[in-house]
């Protein structure tokens, strides 16, 4: 592999890593502050991306992104109700959510499985048409993802630093406390989870205008993978300011993606790809195990040394 094809394969790993990040920043406010493993991020993923594709397709590729953005809202509003109105268990809520959303991609995408977006202009061709004729021309596709990331890095370290943030924060820390302090956990559980799909809408617009495709099984395994990047996001940048953490969970999703990437290219079967991810997980879990055990097993080790030459004498 020659030297300008292994930075051109970078380049398109950091592009997709960039697009997924938004994902894991998804789970980063509603499984790591908010504590709520939300199920329907594949299914919210395709919805932004029908949404969106949809929307692009009719001529508009900047209001493709808003309104993906409102559907993922609407998505993790219901989620919400039906956590905190109706009793279901989060994570039966998440799996409902998902499964009605199967239907909704499909009548979205006009009964279509597959929409073709080879024709339509997107807010990739528009930001190569801005830049076209200067050094940066090249690197639109890396510019789109990486203005959103770091518009959604700065609003989380903002966000969970106000009143409503610590608010989401707290209640994920601690929902009995919150009660006694005023405070309505199934408000701002609604409110995270409405916030957290948006995000999750995003990326999955940002991916179909990104490939000109929107395919009814896009987001799947989506769940697993940010999962995956969140936990070496989290191993990395495990304290620190929002922001910094937040930006773990960004460069655990590049970091994700690379793997991929070599995967591919040492070509591994692709249905091996879904057992990576789940590989990976089960180290990135495993591993803070790991670190808090290790000191433990060090002097048990060490106690068991002494025992046995204390018997040899």
């Amino acid at each position: 592999m020659s030297v300008m094809q292994a930075l051109t394969l970078g380049q398109t790993a950091l592009e997709l890593g960039l697009i997924m990040s938004l994902v894991v920043l998804s789970l980063f406010l509603s499984y790591t502050m908010l504590n709520v493993c939300d199920l329907s991020t594949d299914g919210c993923f395709t919805l932004g991306c029908a949404v969106g594709a949809m929307v692009a397709i009719s001529g508009h590729p900047y209001l493709a992104i808003l309104a993906a953005m409102i559907s993922g809202a609407l998505s993790g509003f219901i989620t919400a109700v039906l956590q905190t109105r109706m009793g279901v268990d989060s994570l039966l809520a998440g799996i409902v959510v998902n499964t009605g959303l199967y239907s909704i991609n499909i009548a979205v995408m006009g009964n279509s499985s597959l929409l073709n977006m080879n024709k339509t202009e997107t807010v990739f061709t528009k930001m190569k048409a801005f830049l076209s004729g200067t050094p940066l021309e090249n690197y639109s596709k890396l510019i789109v993802p990486l203005i959103a990331v770091v518009l959604v890095v700065l609003f989380l370290g903002y966000f969970l630093n106000t009143r409503l943030g610590l608010s989401i924060r707290a209640t994920g820390d601690n929902p009995d406390m919150v009660k006694s302090s005023s405070i309505a956990p199934a408000f701002t559980i609604t409110v995270g989870l409405c916030i957290s799909n948006m995000f999750t809408a995003l990326g999955g617009c940002l991916l179909g205008e990104y490939q000109k495709s929107c395919d009814i099984n896009i987001g799947t395994g989506m769940l697993t993978i940010a999962l995956a990047s969140l936990l070496i996001g989290g191993t990395l940048f495990a304290r620190g300011p929002m922001w910094l953490r937040a930006l773990g969970a960004v460069i655990g999703a590049v970091i994700f993606r690379f793997v991929y990437t070599i995967a591919l290219r040492l070509d591994m079967p692709a249905s091996w790809l879904k057992l990576i991810s789940s590989v990976i997980v089960i180290l990135f879990i495993f591993l803070p195990y790991v670190k808090k055990n290790a000191r433990m097993w060090q002097k048990r080790s060490q106690s068991i040394r002494e025992w046995r030459k204390g018997e040899r004498k």
